[in-house]
């Protein structure tokens, strides 16, 4: 049997910070095949406050436990288990149903062990986000090393992995960032990740934005997290025949796009979700990634 677990859990749709409490779970039988994982870290992914204001399109049957990714500790196994043991460090791949619990019992097969050494908030994050950056970048466009991409969002986890997997091939990122108090300090780190350029949504308030490029060439994709006006700006940047692929929406607004850049410029706009991409029959791809 596992040990009594805590959880955050939601009984029915709505606010987070409502609908979800702290609940104890009676101890779960360890079948032959189980493995039962002490969770160490969990994100809280937008995604995640989706399923439970339930806006988002795949989500758990209510009453239900939050999260989705996370890395935990091998805690103990079945008698048929082969490949792991207890203390091993292991992520839910592809990711899992309701990782906001102190003890998880699930099918071996839904562990992947991972290196002890690696930091744990990287372990606890490297399913969604960085999957999502790298699709991004291979599955839309053809990219070779001196093209360049832009992004708004680029503080975000998937933004931060966008410019060092672009970096990593020698491909030129413009980041887009909102106007906030230490835009410079931002600016800066995202630097150091290797951005070549970094803008706040004001610093764009140009006739025209490529001649902010300083060399670079014009982008060929671009990718959108926020929506509204911070989409309508990498649309600006992108080069003639470009791409614009849009993951999220986190300003509520939607997406306009300019009746003559559309036409003239025979703009592209594409969508990409992971969970749709990631099924079943991706998961050892996912892992040989990794």
């Amino acid at each position: 049997m596992s040990p009594p677990s805590k959880a955050v859990v939601y009984e029915q749709h709505g606010p987070p910070d409502s609908v979800t409490r702290v609940v104890e779970l009676l101890p779960v039988e360890v079948k032959e095949n189980d493995v039962c994982v002490r969770m160490l870290a969990s994100p809280i992914n937008p995604s995640d406050i989706n399923r439970i204001e339930g806006v988002y399109p795949v989500r758990p049957q209510v009453p239900a436990v939050g999260g989705y990714e996370g890395v935990g500790e091998v805690h103990s196994v079945g008698s048929a288990v082969k490949g792991l043991l207890p203390g091993d460090r292991v992520i839910p791949s592809p990711p899992s149903f309701g990782t906001w619990q102190t003890y998880i019992v699930k099918d071996q097969s839904v562990w992947y062990k991972v290196n002890k050494e690696s930091p744990m908030e990287y372990a606890a994050t490297i399913t969604v986000n960085p999957l999502t950056a790298l699709r991004m970048l291979e599955d839309f466009v053809t990219l070779n090393s001196g093209d360049a991409i832009v992004q708004n969002g680029a503080t975000s986890i998937v933004g931060q992995c966008i410019i060092q997997i672009a970096r990593s091939r020698g491909i030129r990122s413009v980041n887009i960032i909102r106007d906030r108090t230490g835009s410079e300090e931002v600016k800066q780190k995202l630097r150091k990740l290797g951005a070549d350029e970094v803008f706040t949504e004001s610093e764009l308030e140009v006739k025209n934005v490529k001649s902010l490029l300083a060399g670079l060439p014009e982008p060929a994709l671009g990718f959108n997290c926020v929506g509204g006006n911070a989409a309508s700006l990498v649309l600006k940047f992108l080069r003639q025949g470009g791409t614009m692929v849009t993951y999220g929406g986190m300003s509520k607004k939607p997406i306009t796009v300019s009746t003559s850049s559309f036409i003239f410029k025979n703009l592209s706009l594409r969508g990409f979700w992971l969970q749709k991409w990631m099924s079943a029959d991706k998961a050892k791809e996912c892992r040989g990634w990794r």
